[in-house]
């Protein structure tokens, strides 16, 4: 009876258990139902910053119509959301506030290029049928979640360009098949240890670049993903050499991009399907490989600002496909290969920087397509071969710097696509025939100085319409200076000095709109009597204007040129190596005798008085007006101290600015008194100073055992801060220093040679060696001669007009300390940018 009781009612339990299993199965089907993902979506919709216009229908007007909501796609089967796409939307709001409990079915999910912020929720690990996660473009912080490791079905994976933190999760090789994986631009993420990833042999794409927190070496499980055709490890501190088996393993390779890291050792080039090879800023050695020739599909190869040696190989002619070639900075010699006119495809060409000898091969003019030719600082001694006139394509031509000579080749004529051309400091002979310029209608710079041409500067260069450098020095033109430069209306910087020009300078000169320098100087110009009685802004906008033989008195308007190199026009306080003489001998006035010189002064001369001091003749304020505008000498105008006294910055009720820098004696010791009458005529002859690296001297009083240099008010912050990066302040990189030393040498040069009468500077240079980098000495040197030398491993960086000379106890340590380790600057200067 039990038993067919039980038999009974069998039936009736497996339907309860049926029943009790159908209604466990309800809040599931209610979590993923396609009303309650649209709910989610408008619940995390609503902590948006700014909803998109583009997404009306999101609302709960359209509720039950989730598959047309824009940016939406759902499975057909289910009509549940599989795909959402809100990339590029401008999106400011969170993840926090996204519940990703409904949309377990996601198998795309990308937010890039918006304004996404904070974590990425460790909750993002439940989307497992995640196919694709881009995340990119955004602003997410803190660490990469390690659930993201639990994305096993994930293809596509990018975390670019963020602000993640913390060291990069090794359960990302846990991704077997995973074929982009992006994590390049979050320059926070910390270097991992590499031995705990597993090689991910379904990976084509990685960039792990610009993770400037990355420092070791080369991460051993790329050697393992074998299917890899992109790799990007730029911008990070990874050294030593890579290994044999990366040439080895990763056969398929078409982009390698290894830039600006520490990678030493041989070039890799084991690489026989590479389509692009970049490997520039590191410090690989040895030659070329010859075999390079062999990778036949190659593009572009990117070599610059390594230490390379040796010849480029002659098989590199064999690279049909070649379009980009980069070989700067290093120290490749022997000649420019003729095979290198095979590459018909080439569009840039750089190969400056190197000591390359001989001739410029003519097959260069089977390159038709080239539109970017730099051969700068090499020693190529030959003359400009004609066929290069056959480059029509050609918008940038540097042989500057080389030993190039001969007359330039009427067939140059044919580059009327040219904007820049520079051939200055080369040895160039003959006239610059008219025919030359009729077609150069599109240059904007031609820099022609450091030659030998001659005879006269054609006045067609006047077609030259969009020209805004024109620099023709240190040349043999004569005649006089063609009135058709007037015609330049774009010229911003002029350069015609030391050259044989003579007669009138032309008046439309001073009418060119947008002039900010002009140099006349070491010529046999007169200045006619319409120019010295121009009006005052006749000469607006031409801070380089010196003074030459024939006594140039009017000054040009100091107006700064802001765009001009990357630190602007440099300038030394009080009129160059002068001041330092003339500080040492204020000193001296004022020490142990300052009272009884200045009793002496003040009843001979009235020297208290505000309006008794040597002043520019077109200076139109006086003294007592500085004083006011600055609440005499008040802490706030104060903008900067140093050895001698503080500098104040006056804002006058013309609305000029001027800089005042006090010089107090009354602390001064055993210094005798000094003849006021010769410092005066020091100060006359500063005032009449000009040169675009030397500040504009306005004039000097003394009040109370002060002196007053009052001087031209400069923006742009200190030189010291930019040097060494403080405040926020970006540091100057070395190009930009290089120029400063040379700014610097060329106002030494300028006194010593170019002033009438030369101004001569007797006493010891103190030059401050900074401690810029581990290795630089923090010795004064001091010398008092001119000459030139090498500071730079083997490169003239420094103006042969004057040198820096090292003291004789240890030259050598000087001479060899490293390239871009150490910057020379005059600590007695004031230098702003």
């Amino acid at each position: 009876m039990e038993g067919g009781l039980f038999s009974a009612h069998k039936p009736t339990f497996l339907l309860l258990l049926l029943h009790i299993f159908l209604l466990a199965l309800l809040p599931f089907k209610a979590i993923s139902s396609p009303k309650t993902q649209a709910e989610a979506l408008l619940t995390w919709k609503n902590t948006f910053a700014s909803a998109p216009p583009s997404l009306p229908s999101w609302s709960l007007t359209n509720l039950n119509n989730l598959c047309n909501w824009y940016a939406i796609v759902c499975d057909q089967n289910s009509e549940q959301v599989s795909q959402i796409d809100l990339s590029n939307f401008n999106i400011a709001a969170t993840l926090t506030h996204f519940n990703f409990t409904p949309f377990l079915n996601l198998t795309q999910f990308n937010l890039s290029g918006n304004y996404f912020t904070g974590h990425v929720p460790s909750a993002i690990g439940k989307l497992s049928k995640l196919t694709t996660l881009d995340l990119g473009n955004n602003f997410f912080d803190q660490e990469i979640p390690v659930e993201i490791g639990k994305l096993t079905e994930l293809k596509y994976l990018s975390f670019f360009n963020n602000t993640l933190t913390g060291v990069i999760p090794s359960e990302l090789s846990n991704l077997q098949k995973v074929q982009f994986l992006i994590l390049g631009a979050n320059y926070n993420l910390q270097t991992p240890d590499w031995s705990k990833f597993s090689g991910m042999p379904s990976l084509t794409y990685l960039d792990i670049s610009g993770l400037i927190g990355l420092h070791s070496e080369f991460p051993e499980f790329i050697s393992n993903c074998w299917n890899l055709t992109f790799l990007d490890l730029s911008g990070n501190l990874f050294t030593g050499q890579i290994p044999q088996q990366v040439f080895t393993n990763l056969s398929k390779l078409e982009y390698l991009n290894l830039t600006n890291n520490r990678f030493q050792g041989p070039l890799p080039s084991n690489f026989p399907k590479l389509k692009h090879l970049h490997l520039a800023q590191n410090n690989f050695g040895g030659p070329i490989p010859k075999d390079i020739g062999f990778i036949s599909g190659l593009q572009s190869i990117d070599l610059a600002w390594n230490s390379l040696e040796g010849p480029i190989p002659s098989s590199i002619g064999q690279l049909r496909e070649l379009k980009y070639l980069d070989l700067r900075e290093n120290s490749l010699n022997s000649s420019i290969p003729s095979e290198l006119g095979l590459c018909t495809k080439l569009t840039y060409l750089a190969l400056s920087s190197n000591h390359f000898e001989g001739k410029i091969p003519p097959s260069t003019g089977q390159l038709r397509e080239l539109g970017y030719l730099d051969l700068r600082e090499n020693s190529l001694n030959s003359s400009i071969p004609s066929e290069l006139g056959l480059c029509t394509n050609l918008t940038y031509l540097a042989l500057a710097s080389n030993k190039l000579n001969g007359k330039l080749p009427l067939s140059l004529s044919n580059l009327n696509k040219i904007t820049d051309l520079s051939l200055f400091a080369n040895r160039f002979t003959g006239p610059l025939l008219p025919s030359l310029f009729s077609n150069w209608t599109e240059v904007v710079s031609l820099q022609l100085q450091h030659n030998s041409f001659s005879g006269n500067i054609p006045p067609e260069i006047g077609l030259l319409t969009k020209l805004n450098v024109l620099y023709l020095n240190d040349n043999k033109f004569s005649a006089s200076i063609p009135s058709d430069i007037g015609r330049l209306s774009n010229l911003t910087n002029l350069d015609l000095s030391r050259n044989h020009l003579s007669g009138s300078i032309p008046l439309t000169l001073w009418k060119l709109p947008h002039i900010r320098s002009v140099n006349l100087t070491n010529n046999n110009l007169n200045f006619t009597q319409e120019i010295q009685k121009a009006p005052d802004n006749t000469f607006v906008g031409n801070s380089d204007l010196c003074e030459d033989a024939r006594g140039l008195t009017r000054a040009c308007n100091s107006k700064k040129n802001n765009n001009e190199d990357i630190i602007g026009v440099l300038v030394l306080l009080v009129c160059g190596l002068s001041v330092v003489a003339t500080t040492i001998a204020l000193i001296r006035m004022f020490h142990k005798k300052t009272k009884r010189a200045l009793k002496k002064i003040n009843s001979a001369q009235n020297f208290e008085n505000f309006e008794s001091m040597i002043l520019q003749e077109e200076v139109k304020f006086t003294f007592g007006e500085v004083v006011k505008a600055i609440d005499d000498f008040h802490e706030k105008y104060c903008i900067g101290k140093g050895g001698f006294g503080r500098v104040y910055k006056a804002e006058l009720l013309s609305g000029q600015v001027v800089a005042v820098k006090r010089l107090n004696m009354s602390d001064s010791n055993d210094i005798p008194a000094i003849n006021l009458q010769s410092f005066e005529n020091e100060i006359r002859t500063l005032t009449n100073v000009r040169h675009r690296n030397i500040i504009r001297l306005y004039g000097f009083c003394s009040r109370r055992g002060c002196i007053f240099l009052l001087y031209e008010y400069l923006e742009r912050g200190s030189l010291g801060k930019a040097l060494y990066g403080v405040d926020g302040v970006i540091e100057l990189g070395w190009a930009t220093r290089v120029k400063v030393v040379k700014g610097l040498a060329h106002a030494l040069s300028y006194l010593h040679h170019d002033c009438s009468p030369p101004i001569v500077h007797r006493d010891a240079l103190d030059l401050d060696i900074g401690p810029i980098n581990n290795g630089c000495p923090n010795s004064p040197l001091a010398r008092r001669r001119c000459e030139p030398t090498d500071l730079f491993g083997g490169k003239q960086r420094v103006t042969r007009e004057c040198q820096l000379i090292f003291p004789a106890r240890d030259p050598d340590k000087y001479r060899k300390t490293p390239h871009g380790h150490c910057f020379f600057f005059f600590f007695f200067f004031s230098v702003r940018l």
